[in-house]
Formats: C-alpha cells, structure tokens, sequence
C-alpha cells in the first residue's frame, strides 16, 4: 500500500476504529498495509487525526518493540510508538471493567514525565535528561484490535502501537540517583510472580528509548511536549490479563503501582 492512498488509508482506519466501538476483533490489515512501516503510521496517524477532532485529548507516547527478542520475532531493527489519550489513563487501584477491552495483557514499564518540549530532531542524551520532570513505575494494559494479536509490524503499528490503558504509580520520584540501567521489576498477581525484568531491557536503558522517541516525534511532526507521559517499553514479558485479580508490579527505586480488573462479565 502506498502510504499517500488516502482512500485506502481511510479505509483501515475506520476498521480499527470499528473494532474499538464493537469489542469485536478483525482479521490482520497487513496483507491490505503490506511491509512497508510508514503505510501502517500513515493509519495510525488517520485515526490520530480523527480522535483528536472528536475531542481526544493527546497526554503522551506509549513506545513498543524495545526488546531484542521482540524485534527479531517481528522482522524489525528498532520500537514503534502509538498515542497516549486521557481516556486511556486510569488511576493507581482503581477497577478496569471487561467492557473497555477485547484480549488486554499487561507488562511493568518506567514512565516518564516531562517538564520541557522534545521538539528536535538531533536530540541529545543531555537534552532527554534535563526534559523528564519525574519518573514513575507503570502498568501497560496493551490490547489489540486484530484477532487472536495475530500481528506483524504493520498490524501492530496500524492499531496504535496495539494500545489500550495505562497506570501509573502516584510517588514521582527524581531522575537523580536512580539507577534504571539496573533497576530491577517484579509483577504479581495473586502473590505470584508473573514476569520480571530489569532496565536494561528496554534498549539497554529507558532513557534510550524516551530519545528515539524524541527524534522520532520530532521528525514525523508530532513532537513530544511539556506534560507528557511516555511509557518507555516493558521491562519483562507481558502476560494475560486475570479478570476478577490484580496486578501488582515493583520497579527498584521507583515503588509499585496497580491495576485492579474487574470481574470477567459477558
């Protein structure tokens, strides 16, 4: 597909956005996206650009695909990255109803919180650590619109980075003496350990992913702001989400945050 075919760039989107507003999952797009990345976020944006004239109030980045092992399954050299809506966040504890999802899992993730603009495409390190304002321990509830997360790189990038909820932790901590290369993360739910991690998992520290980001954003015209939330890709393997328990991850130095899901109603 190519990725100016605004016809059939329409076409997928609303497929996505069908599927949010029926709970019902569709097949792959990726024989309609074809392999080329930039078809896929030409959708994701179309459906960007749709939310947001309903009245969707952008709060952030979600980036995907940080871990190696991720990367090689999915034929791909570097993350993805999705949008972060208002709606999506959900308080520390608070209960997540089965309505709101379709097939969720969830991974533990470093949130990072910015106090300036990322709004270049050369980036430096420097610039990403002098932009987080704080740093918080976070749940993804990921989530996809293609059945069974049958998914390939343009599925997933076309779906909005295979998004769903977020939470994050309510103790912000300084960037200052934390050691996220090394940080070590551990998810429970009903007492037992579900996945764990460390930092480095993450590109190798997640203050490497949050500069791809920034460069990317950048670059593609939607650069990240002062107030953003990024979620800067999973520690440990993602796993299914339990309803009717909860889940509970730790993330050394920067303490645990929750996700509460309801009871698995039809």
């Amino acid at each position: 597909m190519n990725p100016t075919d605004k016809s059939i760039v329409s076409v997928l989107a609303q497929q996505i956005r069908s599927a949010y507003a029926s709970g019902k999952p569709i097949a792959p797009l990726r024989e309609q996206v074809g392999a080329d990345p930039a078809a896929a976020y030409a959708v994701q944006e179309a459906n960007t650009a749709h939310w947001l004239a309903e009245g969707r109030r952008l709060v952030g980045r979600k980036i995907g695909l940080t871990s190696a092992a991720v990367q090689k399954q999915l034929g791909v050299d570097q993350p993805d990255y999705g949008m972060l809506y208002a709606d999506m966040a959900v308080p520390d504890g608070f209960e997540i109803s089965r309505s709101r999802l379709i097939q969720p899992r969830v991974e533990a993730e470093v949130a990072f919180v910015l106090a300036r603009d990322l709004d270049n495409e050369r980036l430096t390190a420097a610039d990403v650590i002098r932009a987080i304002d704080f740093v918080v321990p976070a749940l993804e509830i990921v989530d996809s619109r293609i059945a069974d997360w049958n998914i390939r790189i343009t599925d997933t990038v076309a779906d909005n980075a295979s998004s769903g909820l977020y939470v994050i932790g309510n103790e912000p901590r300084a960037l200052t003496g934390l050691d996220l290369r090394n940080c070590k993360m551990k998810m429970e739910c009903g007492g037992e350990v579900v996945s764990s991690g460390a930092g480095h998992a993450c590109l190798g520290h997640p203050v490497n992913a949050l500069l791809w980001l920034g460069q990317v954003m950048s670059k593609v015209g939607r650069p990240l702001r002062a107030g953003d939330t990024v979620l800067s890709g999973a520690l440990g393997p993602m796993v299914a989400v339990r309803w009717g328990t909860a889940f509970e991850a730790q993330i050394d130095g920067l303490g645990t945050v929750r996700a509460v899901f309801g009871p698995a109603t039809t």
